[in-house]
């Protein structure tokens, strides 16, 4: 199946490709823009910002859409965090999204690796809003309560696609649980924002990713990504549909009727596309509220 002219992606500036690479690489630091191929990686690296992924760039996890590899993680770094953090400071970062891989092989799930993460980048950027883009941590409610703890203004997880595929896409994952860790956030009585996302385009239907809309408002979802998935390679879930653009927006419109705070959908969105940008939404309208 040919990409349709509307996944026509601009080449990326290597110059400002090679400048972020070097910085990451200085730190000994993996950003999921690299690790998953997003499409987006040229135009957020020429803007001097990316998503870190810490605990490795080896996921526990063997999910037949990601690009990440499979396999046997390497120890934690203790000095990521702070590597994280001085980074963001040297990028100049006002808003600082940190996901990792899945580490089911740790007993906390690489919650305090986060928590201490979060931590950092406050400390060294206290003006700065923090996005934790987090696993499930195996449902644990501690492990989870460390990453609130520390005091990031979004917690994101993702769902990814609709229950029915679960079991061809995310055979390790439970649903209910993902839903149940949104809930969690959301009843934390710290204030944050709990933000999720599905990817379109795997052979669910529109009224799967409604009732899947639905779920998420129910345990009080604030934030919502939805966009293209791509086929990373034909070893992956093959693409079975592109969604156009226009059939998009009409979910952005049904979200926000839904009650969404914020709403980003289209073809190229990603869970960490313009994550600045929501949140500077958001706060405006609760300033001028």
């Amino acid at each position: 199946m040919n990409r349709p002219d509307w996944l026509t992606l601009h080449v990326p500036d290597t110059d400002a490709l090679d400048r972020m690479k070097r910085l990451l690489d200085a730190g000994r630091l993996h950003t999921v823009c690299e690790s998953a191929d997003c499409p987006n990686i040229g135009e957020c690296f020429a803007g001097k910002t990316c998503t870190f992924m810490i605990l490795g760039n080896v996921c526990t996890r063997n999910c037949r859409f990601c690009a990440i590899v499979h396999g046997h993680p390497s120890a934690v770094d203790s000095g990521e965090p702070q590597a994280v953090a001085s980074v963001a400071r040297r990028l100049g970062l006002k808003y600082v999204v940190v996901t990792s891989v899945t580490r089911d092989d740790l007993a906390d799930g690489g919650a305090g690796h986060f928590a201490a993460t979060i931590r950092a980048l406050h400390a060294e950027l206290p003006e700065a809003a923090v996005e934790a883009l987090i696993p499930d941590f195996g449902g644990s409610a501690a492990a989870l309560q460390q990453v609130i703890d520390a005091g990031p203004d979004v917690i994101n997880h993702n769902v990814e696609t609709v229950p029915r595929i679960y079991s061809a896409v995310r055979p390790q994952a439970i649903y209910r649980r993902s839903l149940a860790l949104l809930q969690a956030v959301s009843e934390s009585g710290t204030g944050l924002l709990s933000k999720s996302g599905l990817m379109l385009g795997l052979g669910e239907t529109n009224g799967e990713v409604i009732e899947v809309m639905e779920d998420l408002r129910s345990v009080h979802c604030a934030v919502l990504t939805l966009g293209q998935y791509l086929s990373p390679s034909p070893a992956h879930h093959p693409v079975v549909e592109y969604v156009h653009p226009d059939a998009f927006k009409k979910m952005e419109k049904i979200g926000y009727d839904m009650g969404f705070l914020e709403v980003n959908a289209g073809p190229l969105v990603r869970s960490s596309y313009h994550a600045a940008d929501l949140f500077a939404r958001r706060t405006q309208r609760q300033t001028t509220s």
